[in-house]
């Protein structure tokens, strides 16, 4: 029986279309990956003081990858928080099926590859049941991201690793937040419902997304009612992580990387201001409304903080109760007459 869709195949796809580069000597690409492995382990203790939250380190679980094991783990991610609820499309036809599944193999490689030229590093959120969830620091991403913004190598290595490890610190120090965001994509997925008019407006949500009529996102466009509810929850939840750890790679101030305000002028830069077909690509996937999620979700943390201080905004991470709601996430006044009245 065909799988719903050929997880190998979008690995494959992915690992032909990834961007290469950049060119770097072999000695200086591993003395990168020497670094950003010591560069994990200096941003613990930095992380920790910011945020008040406590997490186990272990070096093992942090691994500098290139782009093509980004993709696969991605994949893998993918296929074991959506696996079990594409289950039931197993009833249709094979044939149907296997063009189905290869089909949006295809797309989700191709997908995955102009992501792995963008992304920096990632938290393994979904893994499959006894694995280890790790911290991945993509290396050919970094040093690309470094060199385009001309930055002290060192700095904007650690300044990342500040990142990606108040994510990790974020799932690790908060139990219920890993099964919760699963809930939440597992929840999403199983309102799919066969739909006679799914095409033609596929067909005019993709014109208006690429005439720039619309500034939503296709997935955006195309979700119902009860999905819509489901995305503004995850919204407000990815707000608030990437807001937090944008804040705390901040907060670590010049005393631990002495060029963070130049490092965040430049990046900030590169964020809001892509080149055409980047930009094109960002509005059809829906990801300016992930970039906003970076400001809006700081501005959340920071509004948070001044009132009632870190270990009152540390509040949020007690109960799913106490997440932000997307209208919160705009008003960090409302949260916090709400949770720390």
């Amino acid at each position: 029986m065909a799988e719903p869709i050929d997880w190998e195949l979008a690995v494959a796809t992915g690992a032909r279309m990834y961007p290469r580069g950049p060119r770097i000597p072999k000695d200086e690409a591993l003395a990168a990956v020497q670094s950003l492995r010591l560069l994990a382990g200096q941003a613990v203790d930095p992380v920790r003081a910011v945020t008040g939250l406590i997490a186990a380190y272990e070096p093992a679980d942090t691994v500098v990858v290139d782009r093509p094991a980004w993709i696969r783990s991605n994949v893998n991610g993918f296929a074991t928080v959506a696996g079990p609820t594409l289950e039931r499309l197993r009833e249709g036809p094979d044939a149907v099926l296997a063009v189905g599944s290869r089909a949006t193999a295809v797309q989700m490689g191709a997908v995955l590859a102009w992501l792995s030229g963008k992304v920096l590093g990632q938290f393994e959120v979904f893994v499959a049941p006894g694995q280890r969830q790790r911290l991945l620091l993509v290396a050919p991403s970094i040093v690309s991201a470094e060199r385009a913004l001309g930055v002290n190598s060192h700095d904007f290595r650690l300044w990342v690793c500040m990142h990606e490890e108040t994510h990790r610190v974020q799932f690790s120090a908060v139990p219920w937040l890993t099964g919760y965001l699963v809930e939440q994509v597992r929840d999403f997925i199983s309102l799919e419902e066969d739909d006679p008019g799914l095409l033609s407006r596929v067909m005019a949500a993709s014109r208006a997304v690429l005439s720039g009529t619309s500034r939503k996102g296709l997935i955006e466009l195309l979700q119902t009612d009860a999905q819509r509810a489901i995305l503004d929850r995850a919204t407000a939840l990815m707000s608030l992580l990437e807001g937090h750890a944008d804040v705390v790679m901040d907060e670590v101030g010049p005393s631990v990387i002495p060029s963070v305000a130049v490092i965040r002028s430049r990046f900030d830069d590169r964020r809001h201001n892509p080149g055409q077909l980047d930009g094109l690509l960002r509005r059809f996937l829906g990801l300016d409304a992930k970039l906003r999620q970076y400001t809006d979700g700081a501005r959340f943390v920071r509004g948070v903080v001044d009132r009632v201080g870190m270990s009152g905004f540390n509040q949020v991470w007690e109960s799913a109760d106490n997440l932000p709601t997307l209208a919160e996430i705009a008003d960090p006044a409302s949260w916090t007459r709400r949770v720390c009245a």
